[in-house]
Order: structure tokens, then C-alpha cells, then sequence
């Protein structure tokens, strides 16, 4: 009983935690921001945008359950999509990001790290390779001004040295995103075609139920479920077709982040910055050994290093006792010494424990390790533990 009032108490501060959107007539809007309106939808700020946290219908807590049982929409359209041009746009991208794109088959996608001069992490982005000479990008809503500033930057300068390579923003576009075991069928019903061979990470054109759409088999939850690139135009009518399986419901960013967090995932700005290279991410698996090998990108001579030698601190999970342990909160040696600090953290409604990830002194970073979490001057036991924290279900291929 008393972990089931955790978790209200945590799903409540989840939804405390985005600044109200009546505040400020500044902010942006997507294509289905009236569409949110008219649906339930409790519009808040967040990266500069005014989008749903939760629904009337629908509270976080039951959206989270639903969305690990059956399918939820979520509108992703805030997120920056580009499109990368020319017979050297994998050599410039490859330039930019940790990841082999050059050994990425036609249609197959990946996620990378764009990687600064000092090594630290711009933001993470899902590269799918359309062509042999084209890129579909997209990256994070909260970082898309200096991801272009970056971007543009250095495409000056690669193009100055004769290099042909184009990058366009997709403002044309919305992103919907339909997330849980139940993707899949409800896809599949309104196109009539067998998706058992489109497999986790790749993306095709497609149409659904006559609208043209690019597809990607991907995700932020952890589940089985698709991202769909659609004409602003069309954005309320697809989300219409999807609605009306009796599988789906719409979610916001309040279920969002909960279930990224069960499923290991990082929030850039939280568990990723400037500051954190690859390696102390956990995240040297995005850089192809290729790339290990050649380098080549920003910051390769920092990070490559770092993969033998070894850091001073390591992202992990842990699994904390008492009240939940939210960002900031220190992590501590059974001394009581201060050794690190959490970057995420909130009750996991599957696993009815607390969970949170951050960022422990190296050689405290093994599972199993114990130690000690400070929440508001209380300590209480901590586990590191493997992520994902729930395992995740994603469609490998028949």
C-alpha cells in the first residue's frame, strides 16, 4: 500500500514538474495542439513548447499501465527533423556523430551522439539512411538551436573545402509516435500490409489508410511501436485512424517520462550534457568499431582513450528505498561521503520500487553495489542495478 501511494505521489510530481502553458502566448504549437485541446489534453510548457502531459480521460499512472499493455499516441512533432543531402553527406554527418553511418544499410537506423571538441555529448539523434546520399534526422526538441548552430557551422566549413552535402529542416512535417505491444496490429490494420519483416530500427515509406507517411520502427518507451513522419496536414487525421482501435489512447509527457525511465533511456539535459562524454554516458556501444578504430568525428581524441583507460564517473540505475530520489539528490559510500549524484529518478508503477539513474564515483558502478541516497536530508539504501530497469520489447523481426 505504501509503494502504490509512492507512485501516485511521484506520478504527481512528474506532472508538477512542466511549467503551466497559459503562462506564456510565446510558445510553439503542432499541428495537433487543438486537437489536444478538444481531447482532454493539460497543455504545459516544455523546450519552448506547448504540449500535453496528460489527458482528463487518461491519468499518467493508468497512461504508463496502458501504454506497457496496449498502445498510446503520442505527439513528438516539437522534435527536429532534417534531411541530409549530396554524395558526402555520410562523410559530413560521420564528421559530427559517434556512429558507423557509413556501414548502415539503406533504410536501417541508429542512435548516435553528436560529440563536441572537448569530447562531451551536443545531443542524442536517431540517423536513418534513406539512400546511399540521404540521411533522415531527428533530434531533440530542447536542443534543436544549437544543433542547428552547430550543424551549420561546420557544413560551412566542409562545404568551403569542396564538400557536396545539403541539410534541410523538415518544417513541413509532424511526428506522431504510437508506443506498446499493441503498435503493431493497430498499424498493420489500417494499411493491410505484413509488417513481420519491418524490424526495430528501420523505417520505410508507407501509406495509412491513404496517407503518406514515413515510418519508423522505434521508440522512447521501451515497447514495441512506431514514429510516424506526416504532413502537418494530415497530423489530426492520422491520429484519428490510430485513435479509433479500442487499443489506443492518447499520452503525454507525464507517461513519457516514466516509462523512458523504466526502460533505461536518457533525457538530454538530465542525464546527458556538454559535460558528459560517451563513455561516462554508458554509452560507448553507439560508436561502431569502425569508428573506434578510424575516428574522425569531434572529441574522438578524448573519448577514444577513455574506452581502455577508463573515467572518474559512470552513469548507472539504481533501485532506492524510502522516498523516491529525484534529480540532484546525492548518492553516498556507507561513510556517508558524497560519490554521486541522481539525474532521474521516480516510483516505476511495473516494478511498484523506485528507481532513479545518475552518475556514481568509477569502482562504485558494478550491480549489486550498496550505498546510500540523501532525499531532502534523509538517507535511505540504494542497489546499483542493471538497466533497463523493465526489459524492453522491441519487434526484432520474425
Amino acid at each position: 500500500m505504501a509503494l502504490f501511494a509512492a507512485s501516485r505521489l511521484g506520478v504527481k510530481n512528474v506532472v508538477r514538474s512542466f511549467a503551466s502553458a497559459a503562462s506564456s502566448a510565446e510558445l510553439k504549437k503542432t499541428a495537433l495542439y487543438d486537437f489536444h485541446v478538444k481531447n482532454g489534453g493539460k497543455m504545459v510548457e516544455f523546450a519552448g513548447w506547448a504540449m500535453p502531459v496528460q489527458y482528463s480521460s487518461l491519468g499518467v499512472l493508468a497512461s504508463h499501465h496502458w501504454t506497457r499493455q496496449n498502445a498510446s499516441i503520442f505527439d513528438v512533432s516539437h522534435m527536429l527533423q532534417t534531411r541530409w543531402t549530396g554524395k558526402d553527406a555520410v562523410k559530413f554527418i560521420e564528421s559530427l556523430v559517434v556512429a558507423d553511418v557509413q556501414g548502415l544499410p539503406v533504410s536501417a537506423s541508429t542512435l548516435s551522439l553528436f560529440t563536441n571538441e572537448k569530447g562531451g555529448i551536443i545531443d542524442d539523434t536517431v540517423i536513418n539512411r534513406h539512400g546511399e546520399s540521404s540521411l533522415y534526422v531527428v533530434s531533440n526538441a530542447g536542443c534543436a538551436d544549437k544543433d542547428l548552430a552547430h550543424i551549420h557551422a561546420q557544413l560551412a566549413k566542409f562545404q568551403n573545402q569542396g564538400g557536396d552535402v545539403d541539410v534541410k529542416v523538415l518544417d513541413d512535417v509532424s511526428l506522431v509516435a504510437l508506443q506498446g505491444p499493441k503498435a503493431a496490429s493497430v498499424v498493420s490494420s489500417l494499411t493491410n500490409k505484413d509488417l513481420s519483416n519491418f524490424a526495430f530500427m528501420s523505417g520505410r515509406q508507407m501509406d495509412i489508410k491513404g496517407i503518406p507517411v514515413y515510418i519508423s520502427r522505434l521508440g522512447y518507451t521501451g515497447e514495441d511501436g512506431f514514429e510516424i513522419s506526416v504532413p502537418h496536414s494530415e497530423a489530426v487525421a492520422l491520429t484519428e485512424h490510430l485513435l479509433a482501435s479500442p487499443h489506443v489512447e492518447l499520452a503525454g509527457l507525464g507517461a513519457r517520462d516514466s516509462l523512458r525511465l523504466e526502460a533505461g533511456l536518457c533525457l538530454y539535459g538530465h542525464d546527458l550534457d556538454e559535460t558528459v562524454t560517451p563513455v561516462e554516458g554508458a554509452l560507448v556501444w553507439t560508436i561502431g568499431q569502425r569508428r573506434r578504430a578510424e575516428g574522425g568525428f569531434l572529441g574522438a581524441d578524448i573519448i577514444l582513450p577513455q574506452i581502455k583507460g577508463g573515467v572518474s564517473r559512470r552513469r548507472i540505475g539504481l533501485i532506492v528505498e524510502g522516498a523516491p530520489a529525484r534529480e540532484g539528490a546525492e548518492i553516498l559510500n556507507s561513510n556517508q561521503e558524497v560519490i554521486g549524484t541522481i539525474t532521474s529518478g521516480c516510483p516505476s508503477p511495473v516494478l511498484k520500487k523506485n528507481v532513479a539513474m545518475g552518475y556514481i564515483k568509477n569502482g562504485f558502478h558494478k550491480s549489486g553495489t550498496e550505498v546510500l541516497v540523501r532525499v531532502r536530508g534523509k538517507v535511505s539504501k540504494g542497489v546499483v542495478t542493471k538497466m533497463p530497469f523493465v526489459p524492453h520489447n522491441y519487434y526484432r523481426g520474425a
